[in-house]
């Protein structure tokens, strides 16, 4: 059982809205997450896009890309061109070493339209998610054929948000679907983050940990706000300054002898939450209840 800490460069620079930090370097988001002691780091947009620059560009600053996003349309798509449509981002990922695959359904998502309320997430009857299920099955297959583990994120303002939509994402779906298993998007959700990696021990394939401020998600509610909006509001920050108990989200993991990448995410707006000094909290509030709970790094 080991574990690796990461970070998403979303605290730096947000690709849904690039208002906030579009102007920060690269260099800058490297350098920061090297020297606040992450091992890797999750792809951003502003990423080259090309494994003889990237490899050796992040080489330089001692960071393994852990993977990163992928958007995916299967429920507008066959599985067959869905997987000719992943192929740069798998050859990428491939290239790069990276062993999971982080995907989420996003063709009919409302997550990126701030004239949109988080409260009318789109949902799915019993037919669709047979149908959807079947595909991404069939997704998943394909990529644990490729060496890597399938990693499903589950996210507010998409179909999979709620605890009856993650019921139907497990029982529609064969255990090559494993889950981004987001701990702020789980618990604005109405998910139990700690009890959903007690239920689905099997599937949880990679960890997200982001804290939430549920006071200001449930004014972001009451008042019709968007996902972004909710965003800009401040409903998330990194693990320690939240609502969210993270000794027990880490004796979690260590029961169900979790093993793999775990990542600071939580966008905010960098001007008002400065990324270096919220990233430390974020990995020093993880390292001391992982030890606490006795996870083991990798060497």
């Amino acid at each position: 059982m080991a574990i690796r800490f990461g970070v998403s460069p979303i605290a730096w620079i947000n690709d849904d809205m690039p208002e906030l930090g579009g102007d920060t370097p690269l260099s800058k988001v490297l350098s920061d997450a090297r020297d606040i002691g992450f091992e890797g780091i999750e792809l951003g947009g502003v990423f080259p896009r090309d494994p003889m620059k990237l490899k050796p560009l992040l080489d330089s600053y001692r960071l393994t890309l852990v993977g990163g996003w992928c958007s995916g349309n299967l429920l507008v798509r066959t599985a067959k061109e869905e997987i000719a449509a992943i192929q740069p981002h798998l050859a990428l990922l491939k290239a790069m070493g990276s062993n999971v695959f982080v995907y989420a359904e996003t063709s009919n998502a409302i997550h990126g339209d701030k004239s949109k309320p988080v409260a009318t997430t789109p949902r799915l009857d019993k037919a669709s998610w047979i149908r959807f299920g079947e595909h991404m099955s069939t997704l998943a297959d394909y990529i644990r054929d490729q060496g890597m583990r399938f990693a499903y994120h589950h996210h507010l303002g998409t179909v999979v948000e709620r605890p009856e939509d993650m019921r139907a994402f497990i029982e529609n779906t064969r255990p090559s679907v494993g889950l981004t298993l987001d701990t702020g998007h789980a618990a604005l959700g109405g998910l139990n983050p700690v009890e959903t990696i007690r239920q689905y021990p099997e599937r949880i394939a990679h960890v997200h940990c982001k804290d939430v401020r549920g006071k200001v998600y449930e004014r972001l509610i009451d008042g019709d706000g968007s996902f972004l909006e909710g965003v800009l509001a401040g409903m998330f920050t990194v693990p320690g300054d939240g609502d969210l108990d993270y000794a027990a989200v880490m004796s979690a993991l260590a029961d169900i002898n979790y093993s793999g990448w775990i990542v600071v995410e939580a966008e905010q707006d960098p001007a008002k939450a400065d990324p270096r000094k919220y990233g430390e909290l974020g990995l020093r509030t993880l390292r001391l209840r992982a030890s606490e709970a006795g996870l083991k790094l990798a060497a």
